[in-house]
């Protein structure tokens, strides 16, 4: 039953999984962020601060849990959740064949979306002690590409950013209120703040940047 052929895909998926998490901890700990607040929750609200009330895929993947640790930690998790629980619903229904074999398969992929998410916090924390820098805000400042269609401030976008340690990071990100310039695909991007949710970001070298660094420069 174990090394039964039909335990095959999960096997394979259990294989990558684990071969991830060596990746992780061999390069050091991932490519995003581990500070994790006790309350935080990437789950996009409609409301929330009154910026992101439309939902689209990148709301979807931070549900999934996407921002919450590496993207490559989360598939980690993703496929080693989904190689066990296939394997473990095959020893239970005795290796089952046809249309239950496919509802196994599906079935299996779907708990290991929200096992993910679930374990994504708990895990970024137990991976945390392979990171080199665990703060949040140490993005703040560092500038990215952007990588979704666009970033508005009611609408969530992603960029790649490099932190100061030079790891590239992928992070879902929001354009402050007041920004007037929308970046597009591959224009540059710097991060400013921070919520829960998101990253803030306004476009590099732009009339906001501008006067995000004089307001700055008053600041100090």
């Amino acid at each position: 039953m174990l090394f039964h052929p039909a335990n095959l895909p999960y096997w394979i998926l259990l294989g990558v999984g684990i071969s991830l998490f060596l990746l992780v901890i061999v390069t050091g700990g991932g490519e995003d962020d581990f500070d994790f607040d006790s309350d935080m929750d990437l789950d996009v609200d409609a409301d929330a601060n009154g910026a992101l009330d439309n939902f689209g895929p990148m709301q979807i993947l931070s549900l999934l849990g996407l921002g919450r640790v590496p993207l490559i930690l989360l598939i980690a998790i993703d496929l080693s959740l989904w190689g066990l629980t296939g394997w473990t619903l095959n020893a239970i229904f005795g290796v089952p064949g046809g249309w239950l074999a496919s509802a196994v398969f599906i079935g299996s992929l779907a708990i290991a979306l929200v096992g993910g998410r679930v374990l994504s916090q708990p895990v970024g924390y137990l991976f945390a002690s392979f990171s080199e820098d665990t703060s949040r805000d140490r993005l703040i400042g560092c500038i990215g590409t952007v990588t979704s269609a666009t970033i508005e401030s009611k609408k969530l976008g992603q960029i790649d950013v490099l932190d100061n340690n030079r790891n590239l990071v992928t992070v879902t990100a929001a354009l402050p209120e007041w920004a007037t310039v929308i970046p597009q695909r591959g224009d540059k991007a710097i991060v400013i703040d921070r919520t829960d949710e998101c990253y803030i970001v306004i476009a590099d070298r732009s009339v906001d940047c501008d006067r995000w660094l004089g307001e700055f420069s008053r600041d100090r």
